[in-house]
């Protein structure tokens, strides 16, 4: 037996035994509570990647006989993994699109897109704290990290806090390291 059937096995049993892992700061009734399960790649579902390239087909299904319903030609935009079918991942955008993208597409790499309109990027993450710079909404940066209600961001060379409901890219509650 392998080590990664062995983990696999370990897994299900621990799942068995005490239900789906929640993401950090998650409760029971938590508005907005983002329920995880493992998939069978092995990694939670739902969870947020990007995209590894500037130009994705959306598949209807999972596979190439299936039709594009949308091509993405933005590198590093945030999706989030709801489904995997073999080598494919049922993804949701920021807008609720749902479609099939191949796994080669897609990359571990967190990202967050501005949300609704211009807004502060902050040296703290407080309100009162410093602008770093003004983001235009639509602009897609790097996720560093996120801790209570605020996450650290890079934008084209500049670095600070949004507030988390300011992007797409972090579950409410998440802690990203």
């Amino acid at each position: 037996m392998t080590a990664s059937l062995r983990l696999a096995l370990c897994l299900a049993l621990v799942l068995l035994a005490t239900g789906p892992p929640r993401a950090a700061g998650q409760g029971e009734g938590a508005a907005g509570a983002q329920r995880q399960s493992i998939g069978p790649s092995g990694l939670p579902l739902p969870r947020f990647v990007s995209l590894r390239a500037a130009k994705v087909n959306l598949r209807t299904g999972p596979g190439v006989r299936y039709p594009i319903e949308w091509v993405y030609t933005r590198r590093g935009l945030p999706l989030e993994i709801i489904d995997e079918f073999e080598s494919w991942r049922r993804v949701r955008d920021w807008e609720g699109s749902l479609g099939w993208i191949h796994q080669s597409m897609l990359s571990g790499r967190r990202s967050a897109l501005v949300l609704g309109k211009r807004r502060l990027m902050r040296r703290a993450p407080e309100d009162r704290a410093a602008a770093v710079a003004r983001v235009e909404a639509g602009v897609v940066g790097r996720l560093r990290r996120c801790l209570s209600g605020w996450c650290r961001v890079e934008i084209k060379g500049f670095e600070g806090w949004l507030r988390r409901s300011e992007i797409y890219g972090a579950y409410p509650g998440e802690e990203v390291e």
